[in-house]
């Protein structure tokens, strides 16, 4: 059974839409079952941002998930962010990041700059 394409304006649609997607999901691209599949995922990936937004990461949390990926220590942090004492006021959130360390932190680990720019949530320590 072929589900109508049409905007998705409620929950019910969502769902609906999410069930074709399985249905259709491993089409080859440019088939007639691939290029609907594109058209629902853009379709459910427009009601998903606006009626589910992901707030952009905190900066702390985006670099502390950055040390991670990469293997880093604050040691490794020090070249971007200063003396030990500065990482670790930086990484316990009572020191906020300067234009420099936020311009370092970007070229060399390569996070966001809209991220790290954001304001750092002081009650997440």
């Amino acid at each position: 059974m072929t589900v109508e394409v049409k905007p998705i304006r409620s929950n019910s649609d969502y769902e609906t839409a999410m069930v074709e997607i399985e249905r259709l999901w491993g089409a080859k691209s440019g088939t007639p079952e691939g290029d609907r599949l594109d058209v629902l995922a853009t379709l459910i990936d427009a009601y998903e941002d606006e009626h589910h937004p992901i707030d952009p990461p905190d900066p702390i949390e985006a670099i502390k998930f950055r040390m991670e990926q990469q293997g880093l220590t604050r040691r490794d942090l020090e070249e971007m962010l200063g003396t030990r004492a500065r990482v670790a006021e930086i990484l316990n959130r009572k020191r906020d990041l300067s234009i420099g360390m936020i311009r370092r932190l970007h070229e060399r680990l390569g996070i966001s700059a809209d991220v790290l720019i954001r304001p750092i949530r002081k009650d997440a320590a």
